[in-house]
Parts: structure tokens; sequence; C-alpha cells
């Protein structure tokens, strides 16, 4: 099962607000240049709420076609017919993995979302990582809620931005003695999930990033505390102003300034206010990334 970092990787868009395929696969090729063990294509920092499936099925055919570490794609939604659906495309694509975000809007209960995940599971002949963002689907997804779905033999772990470090920590206990991984879903936690057990980290700044997230986990992975340690408390101020807006508007800057292929976010997501810009390039040139 993975560990260590997948970038949720950008959809660049061209001046035309169609998907920039080469920028597409440059930007694959830069992060595992640069160390990644994974890349997540069609997730919520690749604005998959605002694409089409076609489009999505277009980037997950092209982060195929260019990874040579393993894809996990974005399959998820809010309707589960829909969800089986992008989930097959993945597996028959070449897609090692699927993740899955929590039904978002519907709010379904407990019970629902059990429902949900075990329908796709039974449909789909992939690995599927739960996707718990309760600050993005309105629906938290409690640790007993991943503990029981651990019992499904094809789903093998969760990416967890709840912020929530009590239910990390849960959740790891739950499912200590199954075939389940943790990852952090929050770039700015990762390292207290490693601590907690986690595998690694589905990463946002990672897109900007690359080599210091992948030897921040490499170095935790390794034993080298102190290490993964400073890492941290280095990067720890990008990760922060990362957020300063709405994900992936800060992050898609970040890229341009960068000369990394990005445009601009899609409707109804605007581009990085004025306020926002200041602080997040005024931290990029403290760490010499402009």
């Amino acid at each position: 099962m993975f560990q260590g970092v997948a970038p949720a990787l950008v959809t660049p868009f061209t001046k035309d607000d169609e998907v920039d395929e080469g920028g597409l696969r440059a930007n694959i090729e830069f992060v595992i240049e640069n160390g990644v063990s994974g890349i997540v294509p069609a997730g919520c920092t690749g604005e998959a709420a605002t694409l089409s499936f076609e489009e999505q099925k277009k980037i997950i055919d092209i982060a195929v076609d260019v990874s040579s570490v393993p894809v996990i794609a974005g399959t998820g939604s809010n309707n589960t017919k829909e969800a089986i659906e992008l989930t097959k495309y993945a597996a028959d694509a070449g897609a090692d993995i699927a993740m899955l975000i929590t039904p978002y809007y519907n709010k379904p209960t407990d019970a629902g979302m059990i429902a949900h995940y075990k329908t796709v599971a039974s449909s789909c002949d992939i690995p599927i990582l739960l996707y718990n963002v309760p600050s993005r689907t309105g629906r938290n997804m409690g640790a007993h809620v991943s503990a029981e779905l651990a019992n499904v033999d094809n789903i093998v772990g969760i990416k967890e931005a709840s912020g929530d470090l009590n239910q990390v920590s849960e959740i790891i206990r739950l499912t200590q003695n199954k075939n389940f991984v943790v990852i952090s879903g929050d770039d700015s936690v990762t390292l207290p999930i490693l601590a907690l057990g986690g595998k690694g980290v589905i990463s946002v700044a990672a897109n900007v990033i690359p080599r210091q997230m992948s030897d921040l986990v490499g170095a935790f992975l390794k034993g080298d505390i102190e290490k993964a340690r400073e890492i941290h408390h280095t990067v720890y101020p990008l990760l922060r102003d990362l957020f300063v807006e709405t994900n992936p508007i800060p992050v898609k800057a970040a890229m341009n300034w960068m000369g990394r292929a990005a445009g601009e976010p899609r409707l109804p997501l605007v581009p990085l206010g004025q306020e926002g810009a200041v602080r997040l390039r005024r931290t990029m040139e403290s760490l010499g990334l402009l």
C-alpha cells in the first residue's frame, strides 16, 4: 500500500479554459523528478467539481501515461452511480488506486456513507482510498465509520483532512491490525499524523515544493525525526499560506509565479486577491522560491 508523498495535482487550464495537456504532463514529470512517491490527478485540488466527466477521464489517462509512480485517481462523487462509473474507468485506464471523497451536499448519515463506499467497492476491482474532508463536504466521516469500512477487502486506507488529530489517532488505533493506512490530507499536520502512525501525505504544497515534502516524509519514515521536524518548521509558513484563500486558488498563483503550468482557477473560483497574493509572495520569497 502507498506511503510517502503524493501531490494533489492542480489541473492546469489554458487561457481558453481548456485542460492544458502539455502543462499537466510537464507538472507530473517535475514532481516525479523531485522524489514524490505517487500522484493524485482529478482530486479537489484538481478542481474535480468543475471538470466534466470527459475531462476527468482525460486527466486520468494523461497521468497514467506519464507517471512512473503510483496513480491515485480522484473518482469520487455525491452520486454513487457516477462514482462507480468513474472508478471503473480509472481501473480500466490503469490507475493504481481510486480516491473517493465522502458524498458532498447530500449529507448522508453514517449508514449512508458506509452503503455508498461498500457499493462502489463491490462494483470495482481497484484498491480504494477513502477521503474525509468535512470542510468541503459538510459531513465528517467518524473514526467508527472508517474502521467499519476498513473491513472491506479493497478499501485500503483513508486520506484524512478533518484536521482533528484525536480522530486520526482513533482511526489508527481501530485499524492498526488491518490492511489499512492513514494518509494526511493536510500539509501542516503531516508531521503529527506521521507521529501517530500515518504513512504519508497527499499534498497541495508538493505541487510547489515536492523535494522538501518528500524529504520531510522520507526522513521521518527512516527514523530521522529531527530532520523531519527541521524541514517542517522551515516550510510551515508556506504550508499555512497556501490556504490564505480557498484551495487551489493560492497554489495556482504560486505555480504561475514560478513558471509552472496552472492557469486560472475555474469559476466560481477566481484568482488570488491582492492581500493574499502579497502574503504568499512574501513567504515564497523568504524561502527562495521566487
